[in-house]
């Protein structure tokens, strides 16, 4: 489904019927990436998958797209929805966006999973790593996409996977370049939200892959842990619905029914 918001597309699905199960994809994805997923979740719960700005059928807002503005865009599908609380699951850029849209709205949101993501700020060394990656996209932005993807897989995965890997980047080739660098400018910005997710009072998971090229798992765990966050971990890298598709399937399903 296609709404207007602010003169943009907002594409959204929804699948189920039940406690409301809001899926939010990371960067250089779009909903698709839940598809195989989506059929579990919904034999028990309504789900909803949004493209978030820039990505999918989701148009632009401009040239930095902050957590905040993605967050408030999925509030405006929720919203239409006339969807008053809902179990939120965010894949790495998703999980910013979980975040902002908790943040801002707490009493919208029953439970919160982080899937592959982290409630930290860039580090000044990724913040200088995101502007050479604008730079990389400004200059060819297929190459970057073909070099981002493969490298989101634990090493032992890019050749197990190369059918997956391939279908992801003809997906993210469709994106607009400035889709991809504001998404690029908004995560380099982005709060710290840790102190404020240990005070969050409702269910917390966190899953993580001890492979994870984007997140560094041995330092990560123990600093969510710290927070009172639930971990789940899986030995493989960044897309845990792909290389760990069976037993991620198995603990959402038991974190949205509990």
């Amino acid at each position: 489904m296609i709404l207007e918001y602010k003169d943009i597309p907002v594409f959204y699905e929804e699948q189920g019927q039940g406690t409301p199960v809001v899926l939010l994809h990371g960067f250089l994805e779009t909903s698709v990436m839940w598809q195989e997923l989506i059929p579990a979740i919904a034999q028990n719960s309504r789900v909803i998958s949004i493209d978030l700005l820039g990505h999918g059928a989701t148009g632009c807002l401009g040239y930095i797209h902050t957590m905040e503005m993605m967050a408030d865009a999925v509030l405006f599908v929720l919203n239409h929805l006339k969807i008053e609380k809902s179990i939120i699951i965010g894949h790495s850029m998703g999980g910013y966006v979980a975040l902002a849209l908790a943040e801002a709205h707490p009493e919208r949101v029953e439970k919160l999973c982080l899937m592959n993501s982290s409630p930290f700020p860039d580090s000044s060394e990724k913040q200088i790593n995101r502007d050479r990656a604008v730079e990389a996209v400004k200059y060819n932005h297929k190459n970057f996409i073909r070099m981002s993807i493969a490298n989101l897989f634990s090493p032992d995965n890019k050749e197990r996977f190369d059918g997956e890997i391939e279908i992801i980047k003809m997906i993210a080739m469709d994106l607009p370049i400035q889709g991809i660098v504001a998404a690029l400018e908004g995560m380099k910005i982005r709060k710290d939200r840790s102190m404020w997710l240990k005070q969050l009072a409702l269910p917390k998971l966190a899953i993580l892959g001890r492979k994870d090229p984007v997140l560094n798992y041995d330092s990560l765990r123990p600093q969510l842990e710290d927070l009172g966050v639930e971990i789940i971990d899986f030995p493989d890298g960044h897309m845990s619905h792909i290389e760990n598709k069976k037993e991620l399937t198995y603990n959402l399903l038991r974190f949205v029914e509990i």
